[in-house]
């Protein structure tokens, strides 16, 4: 079974950066796509950054220039650079896989809480 951990919340202040981690454990044979996606206080859960399989990679307006997804295939970990943060980066972030192990499946991480102070 595969499960996702993420890490690298926290609370910075505006203008700063941080690093999410997203680690995966179990048996993943093909990855489809990989995922970041964010949920503000009294907002809808939205899309972040994706990279596919095939490391085409999209980004919601609100961060391009400034968030970069990526992964680690060595330690099984996506992460997402967030540089030059905004108070209306604050969410909890969650980290999203899906693959093929046999069928497709879907995957979600438990969720980091980003804080960005003014």
């Amino acid at each position: 079974q595969v499960q996702l951990v993420e890490s690298g919340g926290g609370l910075v202040q505006a203008g700063g950066s941080l690093r999410l981690s997203c680690a995966a454990s179990g048996s993943i044979f093909s990855i489809e796509r990989m995922g970041w996606y964010r949920q503000a206080p009294g907002k809808q859960r939205e899309l972040v950054a994706i990279i596919t399989s095939g490391g085409n990679t999209n980004y919601a307006d609100s961060v391009k220039g400034r968030f970069t997804i990526s992964r680690d295939n060595a330690k099984n970990t996506m992460y997402l650079q967030m540089n030059s943060l905004k108070p209306e980066d604050t969410a909890v972030y969650y980290c999203n896989l899906g693959f093929y192990s046999g069928i497709f499946r879907e995957v979600w991480g438990q969720g980091t809480l980003v804080t960005v102070s003014s």
